[in-house]
């Protein structure tokens, strides 16, 4: 049985869980947070009593004896605990997405784990989706042929959603030197950049070009991305855009984040839609008209994935179980410290092209380019013009509400499903 300690016990960690809990190779014997109390709720939630509690994650890594450390603490102390998981000889560590809030943290990280032959896993569940799989898989069967283009679109609804502190989960997202980007693009946007490449077959894309507006002072959105895939000679370009879109008083209740995600990729052949992931298992998750998987060929629709399950901790299990198969068989997990690294460089491209309105390639950003500033992402965040901002988006928000309740519109209340 594998032992598994925790580091960080915030909202996030009740989905990372869950792949231990139901596993039959792993267990959870020790959780580190500040919070004691914190931690003591998140292990009653999840029905675990022998586990230990420490405040201090070097002296739960000192006392137990572990075969996996799973890190989910805010970006800038993933390099950090990393390096002290691999030096005290922790045998595999999963680090939460995005790797780090720089590229030069994500290499010291690969090196450290290196050194002391540690498996490094960077934590991306969507595409451990169950309709995700699926699509995955009908695409390198064929089904459209060679794929030429992807385009996601998160839309950032009005909820109802689950709760979490805006301070505690929310705050350290705006401040790149703590997040390395926003709370959009990179912290977010890393799940969207590795779909992006995974479904369309690639590691890499060669360039970017972006316009991200910080139109309510706390988030990088709405925004446009915009990038070309590397082609051989010969071959037909391929093409991939990103778009997070901003509908505030859209009604549409989710479990999870308040945001949902569409994705449309086109073939020569012909094109797939997939519907939802983050607030999969909502009621678009059960409309005939939103099937999880839409095909169009040979001149007729087909839908597939409609026996799946569609909620979004499904991704987090199946990512946890790939994990711990990894560990078990001596294998590389699907996102290594390499590939991690290269979500991060993706997600990095944006903020630059939007800042210096021009093409960014990939092999501009790197740990060389960050020392010498040419990539560093610009602050975005300042305290009083933030809030000041943030005051008239939500004062616009609330207006637009009241508009259109008495225009007839009703925002139905929305009791959360809790599933065992």
């Amino acid at each position: 049985m594998l032992r598994v300690g925790i580091i960080g016990a915030g909202v996030i960690s009740k989905l990372n869980a869950l792949g231990y809990i139901y596993s039959k190779d792993a267990e959870i014997v020790a959780v580190a947070d500040k919070d004691r109390d914190n931690a003591i709720g998140k292990l009653e939630r999840w029905g675990i009593r022998t586990a230990k509690i420490y405040e201090d994650y070097k002296e739960m890594v000192e006392k137990e004896d572990l075969d996996i450390v799973e890190i989910l603490t805010p970006h800038h102390l993933h390099a950090p605990m990393t390096e002290y998981c691999a030096k005290a000889g922790v045998p595999a560590i999963s680090v939460q997405k995005p790797m780090a809030h720089s590229i030069t943290d994500c290499q010291k990280m690969i090196d450290a784990c290196k050194e002391h032959d540690v498996k490094l896993k960077v934590f991306e569940n969507f595409i451990f989706a169950p309709h995700i799989l699926k699509a995955k898989e009908l695409l390198d069967e064929g089904i459209i042929g060679e794929r030429t283009n992807f385009r996601i679109n998160t839309v950032l609804t009005g909820g109802p959603h689950m709760p979490y502190s805006l301070i505690e989960s929310y705050l350290w997202r705006v401040q790149v030197d703590k997040c390395g980007g926003g709370p959009l693009v990179y912290d977010d946007g890393i799940h969207k950049f590795s779909l992006a490449l995974w479904l369309m077959n690639q590691e890499r894309v060669e360039k970017v070009y972006a316009w991200i507006d910080y139109f309510s002072g706390i988030m990088d959105g709405p925004s446009n991305i915009f990038w070309k895939y590397p082609t051989e000679e010969d071959k037909l370009p391929k093409y991939g855009s990103m778009e997070f879109s901003l509908a505030p008083n859209m009604y549409f209740p989710s479990n999870y984040y308040a945001c949902e995600e569409f994705i449309e990729i086109s073939g020569t052949k012909g094109m797939m839609w997939i519907n939802q992931c983050t607030s999969g298992g909502n009621f678009l998750s059960k409309a005939s008209e939103y099937p999880p998987i839409i095909v169009y060929t040979d001149g007729e629709v087909k839908n597939y994935g409609e026996d799946l399950a569609m909620d979004w901790r499904y991704s987090f299990i199946n990512s946890t179980e790939d994990f711990i198969g990894a560990v078990k068989n001596d294998e590389d997990p699907v996102y290594t410290g390499e590939g991690g690294m290269g979500l991060s460089i993706f997600a990095k491209m944006p903020y630059i092209s939007n800042q210096e309105q021009r093409e960014v390639y990939w092999d501009e950003i790197t740990p060389f380019a960050e020392a010498n500033n040419s990539c560093l992402v610009e602050k975005f965040f300042t305290k009083r013009k933030s809030i000041f901002q943030m005051l008239k988006y939500n004062w616009r928000v609330r207006k637009d509400m009241k508009k259109g309740k008495k225009q007839g519109l009703k925002h139905t209340e929305f009791k959360y499903t809790y599933q065992k």
